[in-house]
């Protein structure tokens, strides 16, 4: 959550270098060590620490190391054939405000007849009193506000970035990909990203052939932010493309509290969360490297990164399952519940 210009400003404030791209698109100097799942034994809670689960709802603790680092993680996985995905969001449909209250994760936990699940969700920023959100969100097929679609450093120089999005279909099939809203009847679903750098001369605006073949935007349910960490089983980790900060704010090469949404090749929705800050001392958190690579390991062949560090909160039964960096739950602009 930040003031409007000052959002936009550290958005567009990504490292600087141009990069050599690889053949899938994936910047060369962007190494990454290929995650083992051995290293990723995350215990399913089986007591009654956060009261009972459902039939089709289980919840997954990591170790106290999870990759070589301290952890405070959880996995919560749903079957949706049992369970139902719904977003809460502000209305800001046209990105232009909205007198819509932001609310806590419990806020939304009360409002919705107790869900089981309860996480935060993307980006959003508040401006002179006025609530904006900067994400995607869509429930039930209606767009309560698209993902923003500029950055800029100087006001002078101006991008216009895909971004990431979580995307249930109609059909029940679920992606991570990347969008880009021009207006009501412009509004696409992308493969791969725009190769915007903040350090080069920005690309094409896109449109419904820019950067790909774009398909008509179609969602029951979905949530942005970005970037996308997973997509087709491949790592991502767009935040370059997404002109999303690598060292301050979103923070994407830092290591703080994160939470991704994702799914498993076999229909599972799967919800993330680690702690960071030393909320619990010696665990500052992870990259968005990191949760790629853990997601992975986990099975997803489909993952999103969503808003972090004070936002980042998992409700299981009304329960906090994480501490939040901001030592109480941050009002945010739109959460994903389960029921």
């Amino acid at each position: 959550m930040m003031k409007k210009t000052f959002y936009i400003i550290t958005l567009a404030l990504a490292a600087a270098c141009a990069c050599q791209q690889k053949s899938d698109g994936i910047p060369s100097e962007w190494p990454w060590n290929d995650p083992d799942a051995d290293d990723l034994p995350f215990v399913e809670v089986t007591d009654d620490s956060f009261g009972s689960l459902p039939d089709g709802i289980k919840l997954y603790k990591s170790p106290e190391v999870l990759q070589g680092k301290n952890a405070v993680a959880y996995i919560a996985t749903v079957n949706l054939s049992k369970h139902d995905f719904h977003v809460w969001g502000i209305k800001d449909p046209f990105l232009t405000g909205s007198t819509d209250a932001l609310r806590t994760p419990t806020e939304v936990y009360n409002a919705f007849d107790s869900p089981v699940l309860v996480m935060n969700g993307g980006y959003f920023y508040v401006d002179s009193g006025t609530n904006y959100s900067a994400s995607l969100a869509v429930e039930n097929g209606e767009l309560l506000s698209p993902n923003i679609n500029y950055a800029s450093e100087d006001w002078v120089t101006m991008y216009y970035p895909t971004k990431g999005a979580f995307i249930r279909h109609a059909d029940g099939t679920m992606e991570a990909s990347w969008t880009y809203w021009a207006g009501v009847d412009e509004h696409w679903i992308y493969d791969i990203p725009a190769q915007n750098d903040m350090g080069s001369s920005p690309v094409a605006t896109p449109d419904e052939s820019f950067p790909c073949e774009g398909r008509p935007f179609e969602a029951k349910t979905a949530v942005g932010a970005g970037p996308v960490l997973i997509k087709d089983g491949k790592f991502q980790n767009t935040w370059r493309y997404e002109c999303l900060p690598g060292d301050h704010d979103v923070n994407c090469l830092g290591r703080a509290p994160r939470t991704a949404i994702g799914c498993t090749a076999d229909g599972l929705l799967v919800l993330f969360v680690c702690e960071g800050r030393e909320m619990t001392e010696g665990v500052p958190g992870y990259s968005t490297e990191d949760v790629a690579n853990i997601l992975l390991a986990f099975g997803c062949k489909e993952a999103l990164n969503l808003d972090g560090g004070g936002s980042t909160c998992l409700l299981v039964n009304g329960f906090e399952t994480v501490k939040p960096s901001d030592r109480a739950q941050r009002s945010v602009g739109n959460c994903i519940y389960i029921k």
